[in-house]
């Protein structure tokens, strides 16, 4: 995988609510980076970069190059973002460090492309249920996306696991998975009575007897 960012971090040496708080209003995450049985290390990290770096990435399987004061940049995957209940604010993140050589499993983004023939032909519906796939493998072998294209797919068309393109990358997924399948379209079904009521709310509605202006008017016309 080609894409890789970088981000500022600082130790931290604030705990406790107070002590957050006071450090997100000036501006800045707490954080914690572990792996590899290596110490929880505790950080913090600037809200404004973190946000704009989570705005553009995939955050499930981007290395990010995290750069701790004056030290050497470590290799992190974002493995936890903690946000306020109601409101966009970060409260909280998790980096995972990992080793060039050693494996590690990650949820990599699914993107299907094309219109389906069922739905192009015959008003059929694509219903995606899995739009991420599980695998392992090397931190540089990481794919960005797994790309597949649905414009074949008719009414019936199944796509699995098994019939997507992962090159050298294997998923760790069952293969016979469903991500996608083409159903029909909807139709209801209107009953006798339905389509009876229906035709008479259509109707005219039938004037019967004299309204009382008309009334009046030949009152008048009478007493002339």
């Amino acid at each position: 995988m080609d894409k890789q960012v970088t981000l500022e971090a600082r130790d931290r040496d604030v705990h406790g609510r107070n002590g957050v708080r006071r450090l997100r209003g000036d501006g800045m995450i707490p954080a914690v980076m572990y792996g590899h049985g290596e110490t929880c290390r505790s950080l913090m990290v600037p809200a404004r970069e973190l946000s704009n770096l989570l705005g553009r990435i995939s955050v499930e399987n981007t290395l990010v190059d995290l750069k701790i004061g004056s030290g050497s940049a470590q290799k992190v995957l974002i493995r936890e973002v903690q946000r306020h209940p109601w409101r966009a604010d970060i409260l909280h993140v998790d980096f995972f460090q990992i080793q060039a050589d050693e494996e590690i499993r990650v949820n990599v983004p699914l993107r299907l492309e094309g219109i389906p023939f069922g739905v192009r032909n015959s008003g059929g519906i694509l219903q995606q249920s899995r739009y991420e796939i599980e695998v392992q493998c090397l931190p540089s072998d990481i794919p960005e996306v797994f790309v597949h294209d649905v414009t074949d797919l008719d009414i019936g068309d199944v796509l699995h696991i098994s019939d997507l393109d992962t090159g050298s990358v294997v998923p760790l997924e069952d293969p016979e998975l469903t991500i996608c399948t083409v159903v029909p379209p909807t139709v209801i079904q209107v009953t006798e009575e339905e389509e009876e009521l229906a035709e008479l709310e259509e109707m005219e509605p039938e004037v019967i007897g004299k309204g009382p202006d008309e009334e009046s008017d030949e009152e008048e016309e009478g007493a002339e």
